[in-house]
């Protein structure tokens, strides 16, 4: 079937996470093969508005796959959550002949998508969040390099900690959603997760854990925190306090945010950042794209916004009882 050239423009909006650069390359190298033409905004929606657009073509995305963080560079940006903003938005669009839009980031990255949509510029989201939280979507673009990290930096603290029977506790980004901490949790052997989206008692789910497993002859624990349950210094002195054993907090940080995208992520954010240009050639709009039992799927953006996404329970049951 043969659809009317296009331009289609792609951004990075939010934070950045490994994998966004795959999806972008997908997006160019998909809207260029088909015949259309792409161009890229540098600094997500402030870019936008700001005119900071440049055409992109096939050498524009050599050897950036593997490369962590997003080429067109991000930013956070209040002037697009008002009207105003906006339709300086929809301004731009129109006079750079953007006829579509295609938008990498979270949930708010999907509202503004949203805004542009109801406006008349058709836009396509992409799930790109090392967080995993959007609902629409089992597998968020940067999760799984994230992941990994946290993983391969346990991996070490745990050699220290073994060394002069530590307690070491780690602080993993997720102010609002635990996915990182329970997923590394498991992959870490940690002692105990704790999450924003469960209540916990650190008595009952460090303190007397550990007390337990000392018995059996283990004297080294690791801790995951996300960052989301509250003061992760004060959890670590009280560790201490209550059992004996000298504690170490570990705040990871934005080392978590960087690196290289595994292969998983870059599959995935290619697959859906190709999807992505196959609905705006279809005249599509006002979608997201995800991923739902490893087939990328898309959504209305606005249902895609009002679905809630909760932590496996089942993940969570493993993560407490295989690790004592």
């Amino acid at each position: 079937m043969q659809y009317e050239k296009k331009t289609i423009g792609v951004l990075t909006s939010g934070g950045d996470a490994p994998g966004m650069n795959a999806a972008v390359r997908a997006v160019v190298r998909a809207g260029n093969v088909k015949g259309h033409r792409v161009v890229g905004i540098r600094r997500g929606y402030q870019g936008l508005i700001n005119g900071d657009i440049e055409e992109m073509k096939l050498r524009s995305v050599c050897d950036i796959i593997q490369r962590g963080g997003t080429v067109l560079y991000t930013a956070r940006c209040p002037e697009f959550v008002k009207e105003e903003g906006q339709i300086k938005g929809v301004e731009m669009c129109h006079k750079m002949g953007i006829d579509g839009l295609v938008v990498i980031g979270g949930d708010g990255s999907y509202r503004g998508a949203r805004a542009l949509s109801n406006r008349g510029i058709p836009c396509i989201g992409i799930p790109g969040t090392i967080d995993n939280d959007i609902a629409s979507t089992e597998y968020t673009i940067g999760f799984d390099t994230a992941v990994n990290t946290v993983v391969e930096s346990v991996d070490r603290l745990r050699d220290t900690s073994q060394s002069h029977d530590r307690c070491s506790v780690v602080e993993v980004m997720g102010r609002r959603a635990g996915h990182i901490a329970l997923h590394a949790g498991i992959a870490c052997g940690a002692i105990a997760v704790l999450i924003p989206e469960r209540e916990f008692n650190v008595d009952v789910d460090v303190i007397d854990r550990m007390k337990e497993t000392l018995k059996t002859g283990k004297h080294h624990f690791i801790v995951i925190v996300a960052e989301g349950v509250g003061d992760s210094k004060r959890i670590c002195e009280y560790i201490e306090e209550k059992t004996g054993i000298e504690s170490r907090l570990t705040v990871l940080g934005h080392v978590q945010r960087g690196g290289t995208p595994t292969a998983k992520e870059r599959v995935y954010a290619s697959v859906m950042g190709y999807r992505a240009v196959e609905l705006l050639e279809q005249g599509k709009g006002n979608r997201v794209v995800g991923v739902q039992n490893n087939r990328v799927v898309d959504f209305d953006i606005n249902d895609a916004l009002e679905m809630t996404k909760d932590i496996d329970q089942y993940l969570y049951k493993v993560a407490y009882e295989i690790s004592i």
